[in-house]
């Protein structure tokens, strides 16, 4: 949010450019929070922040080698909470990378029964000196980790940890202390003590905020109590692509002797009565015409639609402007169900600007224009049935205890054989309605389908089929049909996996470096620092110039950087280590991508790392 033009739609930034490092630091560890996510965007993600990648999406997701080399950093770093059964899955097979998102993803359910909702960053970075202290980023927004090219907007808050905890900060803090309670399957190693120190850390946050704002207060619905609503104000403005007649009702009721001003979506406006529509002084929609750029159709890097959420009230001097994810609905801020999280900063009237200034046609309501209610055609109400029974299934799916269990097949070579999964229901679902349900393992695609619906009503196993070691996960597909309307959901949902072999990441990794020339570019991606942003283009080369380690004319750097860490007592050659033997674990002898030279040479650092560690224990 910049300052002096508040919400201006001509200051905008990147989402990516949001989760970097001040100068001077590397992030620490990071936290979010989201409805729903795609797994492109979700793998993309770690890279972007272990590697500080600039790179658009799409870039990052054509070079492999970066996207394992962010997971494995970022595991153990970085968790990203999501409501179950709102992970975005398409027909084809998905890369089997995502299986490493396992350790990332975190499915959670709102404890009073709506959804989870809240969009959040919490990002803590540490000094590359260590002579600063330590700061925290949090960023407060309308915007699900996925591609969706919508209009949203972000509130991007950096501060320093201090000595003292601040009042401010423990609605931010208890959200946070409460993500690892919603979890509605096994938490990754490590999560509750991640959390734990981000909540340690949260609370002792001093903010410095945008100007001209003054101060900055937080508010979580969905946990009991009374769910948070701004307070009445002389003037209103909502920005709110949902919405019904109860929330919009209770917020007009909040409102001074001015009838208050509502910018929604066309479809979710036409549902209300001209009673509910006639108590606000204004209300409009987004004008395709003005957010297509230079006014020309829209192109794939356009923003189209709604999806920000706003509040602004004018109250005495005062303008505060409140910004999160929770709609103008009754789960979100009547009955308090929906699980959601808002900022809000306050500031002077005559600084922040008016709601006229805000929402006027040289502020946000530019791109906006007057709702007509003729332009909107009702919706058939079967499909809206057929969409409540498809959500309803849904959460009979995800909440229904399933679980994937593997075992082996045949071949005692880990590797090499096939393995057998099956999904175990732990009761009978119900799925009324349902007139076909398919399944399948994200990594395998639509091609494996199997037909899952008969054997989960009676209770009864699903057979996956066979399958290679690398294909093993977590994340089931999974394709329900209406019996009556033909309509369909597609989602994925991440399960309890029993029996799987601890080798699996290993193979994952040994497919991706599967020759020396990969090797020697996931080697180098390794020595870099974290943070450097120079790692994701070393990892971009596809063609090696050279074909080994004798030939390479960067061997030499390589070998320097290499003395540079061990001697700095750095855990880069930790990570070598760990490479080297998992590369190790899967070799079958022959076509091995570590070059018989290097293998010699590292048997040295080996040793040399073995006795410093005997060292460091003597010295303890």
């Amino acid at each position: 949010m910049q300052s002096k033009a508040s919400l201006d739609p001509d200051c905008r930034t990147l989402y990516g450019a949001s989760l970097q490092p001040p100068a001077g630091y590397a992030l620490d560890a990071a936290i979010a929070t989201t409805f729903s996510l795609d797994f492109e965007t979700a793998l993309a993600v770690p890279v972007s922040l272990a590697l500080s990648a600039a790179e658009s999406r799409d870039e990052i997701l054509d070079h492999p080698l970066a996207l394992l080399e962010g997971a494995e950093r970022m595991a153990g770093r970085l968790l990203v909470f999501a409501d179950h059964g709102h992970i975005q899955v398409q027909t084809r097979p998905h890369s089997r990378l995502c299986s490493l998102l396992e350790k990332i993803i975190v499915e959670v359910a709102a404890p009073k029964g709506g959804a989870f909702h809240p969009k959040m960053w919490a990002l803590r970075f540490k000094s590359t000196n260590g002579d600063k202290p330590l700061r925290v980023r949090l960023l407060v927004m309308s915007r699900n980790l996925t591609r969706d090219r919508s209009w949203d907007v972000a509130l991007t808050l950096d501060g320093l940890v201090a000595k003292k905890p601040q009042a401010t900060n423990r609605p931010v803090a208890d959200f946070i202390r409460r993500l690892p309670g919603l979890a509605v399957a096994h938490l990754p190693s490590g999560a509750t003590e991640l959390v734990a120190g981000f909540v340690e850390d949260i609370r002792r946050v001093d903010w410095l905020l945008p100007e001209p704002f003054e101060r900055v207060s937080f508010a979580a619905n969905g946990f009991g109590g009374t769910p948070w609503r701004p307070d009445p104000g002389a003037r209103l403005g909502i920005v709110s692509p949902f919405c019904d007649e109860d929330a919009l009702s209770m917020l007009a009721d909040r409102a001074g002797m001015e009838a208050p001003l509502l910018i929604g979506r066309t479809d979710e406006l036409g549902r209300l009565s001209s009673d509910v529509l006639n108590r606000f002084s204004r209300v409009a929609v987004m004008d395709e015409v003005t957010t297509a750029e230079d006014g020309e159709e829209p192109d794939s890097g356009s923003l189209q639609g709604l999806h920000a959420k706003i509040l602004v009230v004018e109250r005495g001097w005062d303008t505060e402007v409140t910004v999160g994810s929770g709609n103008a609905t009754r789960p979100a801020l009547i009955t308090g169900r929906n699980v959601e999280l808002f900022a809000t900063l306050s500031g002077r009237r005559s600084q922040v600007g008016s709601i006229e200034g805000i929402f006027g046609d040289k502020g946000f309501g530019r791109l906006t224009r007057l709702f007509v209610p003729e332009e909107w055609r009702n919706e058939d109400e079967a499909q809206r049935n057929a969409e409540a029974r498809l959500d309803q299934a849904r959460h009979e799916i995800c909440g229904g205890g399933l679980k994937l269990a593997c075992r082996r097949l045949g071949s005692e070579d880990e590797a090499a054989g096939l393995w057998e999964m099956t999904v175990q229901p732990a009761k009978p679902l119900l799925l009324g309605g349902v007139g076909s349900l398919r399944v399948w393992p994200i990594t395998r695609g639509e091609t494996h389908e199997k037909n899952a619906l008969e054997n989960l009503k009676c209770g009864e196993s699903v057979d996956l089929g066979a399958m290679p070691l690398i294909d093993l996960t977590h994340f089931l597909a999974c394709h329900v049909v209406d019996r009556e309307t033909g309509a369909s959901l597609l989602f994925a949902t991440g399960l309890t996996l029993e029996g799987l072999p601890l080798g699996r990441n290993a193979a994952i990794l040994r497919s991706i470096i599967h020759n020396q020339d990969a090797f020697f570019r996931y080697l180098r991606l390794l020595l870099a620092e974290f943070g450097d942003p120079f790692a994701a283009a070393l990892a971009a080369q596809k063609d090696a110039r050279h074909g080994g380690w004798r030939s390479s004319e960067d061997d030499k750097p390589l070998l320097e950087e290499m003395v540079r860490a061990f001697c700095r007592r750095e855990d880069r050659l930790e990570a070598i280590e760990r490479l080297v033997e998992r590369l190790e674990e899967t070799d079958s002898g022959s076509g091995s991508p570590i070059p018989p030279e290097f293998h010699a040479l590292w048997q040295t650092f080996r040793l040399a790392l073995r006795t410093k560690s005997q060292a460091q224990v003597v010295e303890s």
